[in-house]
């Protein structure tokens, strides 16, 4: 690791392979915590290449308890994190919208690092019960069109990694992968994220597999469509910059996505959202995100008619209602 370290802070990169096994060793405990800690940091100081994030995604997916579930075609939602911009949660509500709109979801999520409330602290709050058992989330995709997974569960080889991020408490190169390590190896792919570099990185690894794929990063800052301004959209035909007009909605101010300061304040919106209690801003936001993952599951739709299904599942309370047997069963 002192070599590794010494090579990476004189600018070296890794290659694909030395990246996988550093972080096959991280995980397994074989470097202390201060080593570890600074090999975190280090790619926060200087650009991470596709090379590198390509060998620590595959890594990770080669260390994970697998689920296989290809028969539900579900989509995974999901963002970087690590933007910075504390808005409430978008991407598991959007969630639950795409589920009650029909089509299978298998959101992949974690607690807050860099954030209060992540998609586990907030469904942990209202008391789901984190599995791994494939059974359990089969039977939770068949009644409720949606399955959660819980990284830790399915990461368990992170567990040596864990306090370090922790205790650090910004976002690091983990923040980048969570996306690309859904252990459903999901065939369709709804990906945040903070920064156009790292647009740019995942564009080019999502075009080497067999996945249909939509990134997105507003272009000021978000990791996810806030409708603040204008946005980048990267899909496998095209990328192309869209406002939100273009998906017929309005734009709004940045305070107006705030979330909670607590765990219990950000459950509130949540639920208010889910009731039909939101602003104008709150359910445009979650409509806007969630529709464009309807469009990534069926590119048969036009963006106006993925932003419909959205505001109707969203209206008609079928997203409160998948929400609802989610929890509950």
């Amino acid at each position: 690791m002192k070599q590794i370290l010494n090579d990476l802070i004189t600018y070296k990169s890794l290659d694909k392979q030395t990246a996988k096994d550093i972080l096959v060793r991280l995980a397994q405990g074989e470097f202390n915590q201060s080593q570890m800690a600074a090999f975190l940091t280090v790619f926060l100081m200087r650009s991470i290449t596709v090379e590198e994030l390509e060998g620590f995604r595959d890594a990770m997916l080669e260390l994970c308890v697998p689920l296989h579930i290809p028969e539900y075609d579900a989509i995974d939602l999901c963002g970087t994190g690590g933007d910075g911009k504390d808005t409430f949660n978008i991407s598991t509500l959007a969630s639950f919208i795409v589920a009650g709109a029909g089509q299978n979801v298998a959101k992949h999520g974690n607690n807050g690092v860099s954030s209060v409330c992540g998609s586990s602290n907030l469904l942990a709050f209202f008391g789901y019960e984190f599995t791994n058992d494939t059974d359990k989330l089969k039977k939770s995709i068949e009644e409720s069109g949606i399955c959660f997974l819980h990284a830790p569960l399915f990461h368990p080889a992170m567990k040596n990694i864990a306090p370090v991020r922790r205790e650090l408490g910004v976002k690091t190169f983990f923040n980048m992968l969570g996306p690309m390590v859904n252990p459903s190896f999901p065939k369709k792919q709804l990906v945040g994220v903070f920064s156009l570099e790292l647009a740019r990185l995942y564009a080019y690894l999502y075009q080497k597999t067999n996945q249909d794929f939509v990134i997105l990063h507003a272009l000021d800052g978000y990791d996810e469509i806030s409708l603040t301004g204008p946005f980048k959209m990267i899909t496998n035909e095209r990328e192309q910059v869209l406002y939100p007009e273009d998906l017929g909605l309005s734009t709004h101010k940045p305070e107006d996505l705030s979330g909670g300061d607590t765990v219990e304040a950000s459950a509130k919106i949540f639920m208010d959202i889910l009731k039909g209690k939101g602003t104008k801003a709150q359910n445009e936001v979650v409509i806007a995100n969630a529709g464009m993952a309807i469009f990534c599951g069926n590119k048969q739709l036009s963006l106006e008619e993925s932003m419909a299904a959205a505001r109707t599942s969203l209206e008609s309370g079928k997203a409160l209602h998948t929400f609802q047997r989610l929890v509950n069963s």
